[in-house]
């Protein structure tokens, strides 16, 4: 019989092969129901689930086409790009960075703005694209921003504003950073001239984005189940090793706690800024 100093543990961890890593599920593949569809069938539904109602990520240009009038939107600054400052290298360059989110996404940057009309009211756009660098607010995204509310100002307009960021981009560190106050000095002087800022946050809305100009609108939106909180709930869970609620940080939780005014379903977007435009056009 084998003494205890010479027993041998045979026993086996059972562990997941590598190669069995799970599939990835296609884009188009509903998160909340598990329902597939095809691209022009969620192009139909604004990329809305018909099921359970999820909302789908929208890219900046089909936010455009789902909100302004036909032929209405004029691009403008739409060859600012941002500069590598800080000569930053992560894994890779932030040049490299830049240049493979422009090929994939065919913007210049995470935002894109102009003049436009919604329901025939004369506007400024000011369009946020996750897919670029997660939506990261640099220099050229602040500047974008603030140039959108000089010239709503100039023009006697309101700004739409429609958020889906990350937050600060890293690879501009303070430059970034400046890009909050700088944002909210903007809004600040469009109300001076008595102008007004619509926002709508989508998902996600998080990081400094949210804690700059996205939360100062005159009347603040939100489309079902977006993610808007300084930070995720994962990070928040980590750090005051506490139990969040399920809806910690999603639209229908910062709605009932009044932090945004209204939660608005995509297909009653449009003609819910219609009205806001013609109420506040009014008053111009």
């Amino acid at each position: 019989m084998a003494s205890e100093q010479g027993r041998v543990d045979v026993s086996v961890e059972s562990k997941q092969a590598p190669d069995a890593v799970p599939a990835k599920s296609h884009p188009n593949t509903c998160p909340g129901c598990g329902s597939h569809y095809r691209d022009d069938e969620l192009e139909r539904t604004l990329r809305v689930c018909p099921q359970c109602g999820h909302h789908f990520p929208v890219g900046a240009r089909d936010r455009i086409e789902q909100l302004a009038d036909p032929e209405s939107f004029v691009e403008e600054d739409e060859d600012l790009r941002s500069a590598d400052v800080l000569g930053f290298f992560d894994l890779r360059p932030y040049t490299e960075r830049l240049a493979e989110a422009e090929i994939e996404t065919g913007l210049g940057d995470a935002i894109v703005a102009g003049s436009a009309s919604i329901e025939n009211e004369p506007c400024r756009l000011a369009v946020m694209d996750f897919a670029f660098m997660g939506g990261s607010m640099g220099s050229v995204v602040g500047e974008k921003f603030v140039r959108a509310c000089e010239r709503a100002a100039e023009n006697r307009v309101p700004l739409v504003s429609i958020a889906a960021s990350g937050g600060a981009r890293m690879q501009e560190g303070i430059l970034a950073l400046m890009q909050l106050p700088k944002t909210v000095c903007a809004i600040e002087d469009l109300h001076e001239a008595k102008g007004a800022l619509f926002s709508v946050l989508t998902h996600p809305t998080t990081g400094g984005v949210l804690a700059s100009f996205a939360s100062l609108g005159d009347v603040v939106l939100a489309e079902p189940g977006a993610l808007m909180s300084f930070a995720g709930p994962r990070v928040v869970a980590q750090t005051t090793r506490e139990k969040l609620p399920d809806d910690f940080g999603l639209a229908e939780s910062n709605y009932r706690f009044g932090h945004i005014d209204a939660i608005v379903p995509r297909d009653e977007l449009r003609p819910t800024l219609g009205r806001l435009l013609r109420l506040f056009g009014a008053e111009q």
